[in-house]
């Protein structure tokens, strides 16, 4: 297989993922308070947005890749 194709295959996988969850959730502990032997922590739930706008682009790019990647030379 030709990089071309291998860098349009994981373009291709990366778009869908992008256009399927539209980003990122992942869980943050802060400590807010610590005396002596209590603690006081609070968990919170943020997000790294994706714009389905980059997963399409991703997901076209990553089409012309794999079609440029199988032709072959004459």
């Amino acid at each position: 297989m030709r990089t071309a194709t291998l860098v349009g295959i994981l373009l291709i996988v990366l778009g869908i993922i992008a256009l399927a969850f539209q980003g990122i959730t992942y869980t943050r502990h802060r400590k807010i308070a610590d005396l002596g032997p209590i603690q006081a922590t609070v968990e919170t739930k943020e997000r790294i947005p994706l714009s389905p706008i980059l997963g399409g682009i991703a997901l076209v790019g990553g089409i012309g890749l794999v079609i440029a990647g199988t032709r072959r030379k004459a």
